[in-house]
């Protein structure tokens, strides 16, 4: 039996501790991050089911939330629990050497990305934005640098029209597998990995806000991957600019790729057939907005939008200055 500490954020890490705790071995210990007020989870940008805390607190594990486990409190909570293995998913912080020294057999990391393609916080949202048809998880030996340590396992899943979220939430029972997979291996002896090939990195970094912004120059297809790419965090957004009137940011949650019956200038706009809001995006391609949120509103259907905002020949989307 291995001592094992979990360290995870998210629903992308939940299923693999449930896992964890239904399997033969013994969890120790979960370190997860610090509490954040609702709605401002300074940090972290992951979705949360049931959460960490909440699931290691119905099974008496002891839960650790340290700003920072590199600390020498960090370290010193770690050693406390003299555990055989770390397994970490989502966690969002990069591990030290000294922490990766306390754990007699190491550690792995269960990311979420058919590694060596989209190293870093944000693979999901990348291999969406990038019109990946598979994503997956990789189980990867933790090594100094970021997520380049030897690959143990890996497997995928079809990418369809997930968003990240709906995305990240498919492939964590995968993950979960996966971990509890890997570590039935390294118990029947040492586990050799697979070198990850320099030549066919690519990274994906933590997501900004700004990167939400929607260029609408870009092809109508690079534009609705982006949308996708950018749920549940930072939500892909543009601004509706009216003749006399202030500009209104509109956050874009749901829209499809058409093609135009005529043409117009990029950003420019119309109401389709069925009465939503359709804009022209670059390489005369056109998006039909199927749900917006309004600055400060719910979201709603973009017909329902246009009952309030009727669309005039002269209005336009596009970044938050005014060109007119």
């Amino acid at each position: 039996m291995m001592r094992l500490v979990m360290m995870g954020t998210g629903t992308f890490a939940e299923p693999t501790l449930d896992a964890l705790l239904a399997g033969p071995d013994e969890v120790v210990g979960v370190f997860t991050q610090p509490d954040r007020d609702t709605g401002t989870k300074r940090g972290s940008t992951r979705q949360v089911g049931r959460g960490m805390k909440e699931i290691a607190g119905e099974r008496n594990i002891p839960v650790f939330q340290p700003e920072s486990v590199n600390t020498p409190e960090g370290v010193a909570m770690l050693r406390g629990l003299s555990p055989d293995l770390l397994v970490v998913a989502a966690y969002g912080q990069i591990l030290s050497t000294e922490v990766l020294g306390v754990p007699t057999a190491g550690a792995i990391n269960v990311h979420g990305s058919l590694l060596p393609r989209y190293r870093g916080a944000a693979p999901v949202a990348a291999a969406i934005l990038n019109g990946e048809t598979e994503a997956g998880v990789t189980i990867i030996r933790i090594s100094a640098g970021l997520d380049a340590g030897d690959m143990l396992a890996k497997g995928s899943l079809p990418v369809n029209e997930d968003t990240a979220g709906e995305l990240e939430a498919r492939l964590a029972p995968l993950g979960a597998q996966l971990a509890v997979e890997t570590i039935a291996r390294m118990k029947q002896g040492p586990v050799t990995g697979e070198k990850q090939d320099k030549a066919l990195v690519t990274k994906a970094p933590k997501l900004k806000k700004e990167d939400g912004l929607i260029d609408w120059s870009k092809p109508a297809g690079r534009v609705v991957r982006q949308i996708r790419a950018m749920q549940p965090w930072p939500t892909a957004y543009t601004f509706l600019h009216r003749v006399g009137k202030p500009a209104i940011r509109l956050m874009i949650t749901r829209a499809s790729e058409i093609t135009p019956t005529s043409s117009g200038m990029t950003g420019s706009m119309f109401v389709d057939e069925a009465g939503m809001l359709v804009i022209r995006a670059g390489e005369n391609t056109a998006v039909q907005i199927v749900q917006l949120q309004p600055a400060g509103k719910k979201r709603m259907p973009s017909k329902e939008f246009l009952r309030g905002h009727p669309c005039g020949e002269d209005d336009r989307v596009g970044p938050e200055e005014s060109h007119a």
